[in-house]
């Protein structure tokens, strides 16, 4: 029990000591298994039906960096001094339809599903894309959904890093067609099978945050008996 409550305190911790760090100290480098262990915590975040709809795209080519930096007006402190920076990667609805290849590919290849019952699982996704959750709408309801799935390990991302004492920043502070338009330059986006979701910078703080506030618990939590 006493050893349960540590680790609870430990996360409890991490989530005060995490802060939208607006500039890093340019000196300090995250070390290679510590950020490889904040990398491992987006891959194996959960996602809806298990798609894993994401990339992760570590940026370290400083060209790259300042031509995303001068559409990012959310990251200006942080693109020039952030140890490392990652955009954030969704699958478009080339791949998350319900009978796309990349479905297809995902639940043969990676979950192992026996051939025969790709058609099963297709109608189910089928259902809950079209009539249960509505996202066949549309390309950008579908991307939404995917976005969604991102921002999932975004958040595990983050809540590692600060457990092990390395601050960050979410990056949503950018301009979508300025950014779009880099990346499909770069050949990042796959021919149109992915697109721009969120970016987040990592690194130490240079300097000390204002104390955290938020609101009380009975102003965003109410329980139903």
């Amino acid at each position: 029990m006493e050893n349960k409550e540590l680790i609870k305190q430990q996360i409890l911790d991490a989530y005060q000591f995490r802060h939208a760090t607006k500039k890093f100290d340019p000196t300090k480098k995250i070390s290679e298994a510590d950020f490889d262990f904040i990398l491992e915590t987006a891959r194996w975040s959960p996602s809806s039906i298990g798609l894993e709809p994401w990339k992760f795209v570590v940026i370290e080519n400083e060209d790259l960096k300042n031509k995303l930096k001068e559409v990012s007006w959310g990251a200006q402190g942080q693109i020039p001094t952030a140890s490392h920076y990652v955009a954030i990667l969704a699958r478009t609805m080339k791949d998350t339809k319900y009978d796309s290849e990349y479905i297809k590919n995902h639940l043969l290849e990676v979950k192992g599903l026996p051939e025969d019952l790709i058609g099963k699982v297709h109608e189910r996704y089928k259902n809950f894309q079209e009539s249960d959750q509505h996202l066949l709408d549309n390309e950008r309801t579908m991307f939404d959904w995917a976005s969604k799935q991102t921002y999932i390990a975004l958040a595990n991302m983050m809540t590692a890093a600060a457990q092990i004492g390395i601050d960050s920043c979410p990056i949503e502070g950018f301009n979508y067609d300025g950014v779009h338009k880099i990346f499909e330059e770069e050949g990042l986006l796959e021919g149109g099978h992915l697109d721009v979701s969120v970016m987040v910078a990592f690194g130490y703080r240079i300097d000390e945050p204002r104390p955290k506030t938020r609101k009380a618990k009975e102003d965003v939590i109410t329980w139903i008996k």
